[in-house]
């Protein structure tokens, strides 16, 4: 039947059921309890390590289970749809488990992916820099090659969990591409190498994982801390940037999932002039609108991560930024409406919607803007004329 096209298998449908059980058992109380004492949600990290989620992406002979993106993306979605969204699993497995995966030497690959999959160590992941915003092309953090060893120079900004990763996959540019157009590097280094320093970023944002930005200064790293080809180019940059979209993507549709969930749960009991709310069509209704925008969402990202991991990089990165911009739409759309039909509440700890706005909003921005986003689309997809 054609309709079994358009449901995932049982497989993926059972992994969504275990990890939704699993961090059921921590929820969103815990989770923002930790956050708001400065807190890790290690105990959590963990048991997904344990359990083989965290490497769900990643090839069996390196620890992982042997799936793909749209196995860790199910994975990040249920999480968040739990109160319990990490953004670390966008990071750490999805962007650099993919990215040595596909490009690492197998002594690489044997080195870091073990750690990345039981959780016993994570990645960052580095590439937006003061200067250069969204123009990736205007990076100037810089690798050269000195002897046997590389040295790399720089700054980035708005790095995610620097403090709790073992190492930082850094996008860098080498010294004979100053000028011109960007020919990137990806070299993993160490956070406690000579030279490298991060300093915290307060946001407003109620979340375990802290922003950072870093500052390199004369790092050296060893020839095998190079990940790829040194002439690589932004292929290999991409095959970490689209997984990143997807994930991204996931993370908003989970949040947004349970915003509505708890809206709905709170329309239904909530009684005001002698019927719930939800029985009100200016409650019900936008309520409704969200499920209709999230299910549209899920379905692109669920399209996305398909396409990627069939390989066909130029649908999988079109359809990757379209699902990112309509789930963070989606997100933004659901946690308002979710504030509004609790009211009053919607503003208290109590009930913790007014937490999720600023996370969502972020979706917006991060990790590329819904202005680049359109951008892409009406160029690629539209042919209309380059706007910048």
């Amino acid at each position: 039947m054609t309709t079994s096209l358009f449901s995932e298998t049982e497989e993926r449908q059972e992994l969504r059921t275990q990890v939704a059980k699993l961090a059921g058992k921590y929820g969103r109380e815990w989770f923002t309890a930790k956050a708001r004492a400065g807190e890790k949600t290690t105990e959590l990290w963990l048991e997904l390590g344990k359990n083989g989620y965290l490497g769900i992406n990643v090839p069996e002979e390196y620890g992982g289970g042997g799936g793909g993106i749209g196995d860790i993306a199910a994975v990040c979605e249920e999480l968040a749809a739990q109160g319990c969204p990490m953004l670390l699993m966008v990071v750490s497995p999805a962007i650099c488990g993919t990215v040595i995966t596909k490009y690492g030497t197998e002594a690489q690959k044997q080195r870091w992916l073990p750690g990345l999959c039981d959780g016993t160590s994570t990645m960052a992941f580095a590439i937006t820099e003061p200067d250069a915003g969204t123009n990736t092309h205007n990076i100037t953090t810089t690798a050269r090659r000195d002897g046997d060893e590389w040295v790399l120079s720089g700054q980035k900004i708005w790095i995610s969990g620097v403090d709790e990763a073992d190492h930082v996959l850094v996008v860098a540019r080498t010294e004979d591409a100053r000028t011109g157009k960007v020919k990137p590097v990806l070299l993993v280094v160490p956070t406690d190498a000579k030279g490298f320093e991060f300093h915290h970023i307060p946001v407003e944002m109620v979340s375990p994982e802290k922003q950072f930005q870093v500052f390199i200064d004369d790092v050296r790293l060893p020839a095998d801390a190079l990940v790829g080809d040194e002439n690589g180019g932004l292929v290999q940059l991409f095959a970490g940037l689209n997984p990143e979209r997807i994930m991204a993507a996931s993370f908003s549709t989970g949040l947004a999932r349970y915003a509505l969930r708890q809206a709905t749960a709170y329309a239904k009991e909530r009684t005001v002039f002698k019927a719930p709310i939800g029985s009100h069509q200016a409650i019900a209704h936008p309520l409704a609108q969200s499920h209709i925008e999230i299910e549209m969402a899920r379905l692109m990202t669920q399209k996305a991560a398909a396409l990627y991991d069939d390989g066909d990089e130029a649908a999988a990165g079109e359809a990757a930024n379209m699902a990112k911009y309509a789930a963070a739409e989606a997100a933004c759309d659901a946690v308002d409406r979710a504030v509004q039909t609790h009211g009053g509440y919607g503003a208290s700890q109590e009930y913790g919607m007014a937490g999720l706005l600023v996370a969502v909003r972020v979706g917006r921005i991060a990790p590329v803007s819904r202005e680049m986003i359109l951008n892409f689309v009406a160029m690629h997809s539209l042919g209309l004329p380059k706007s910048y």
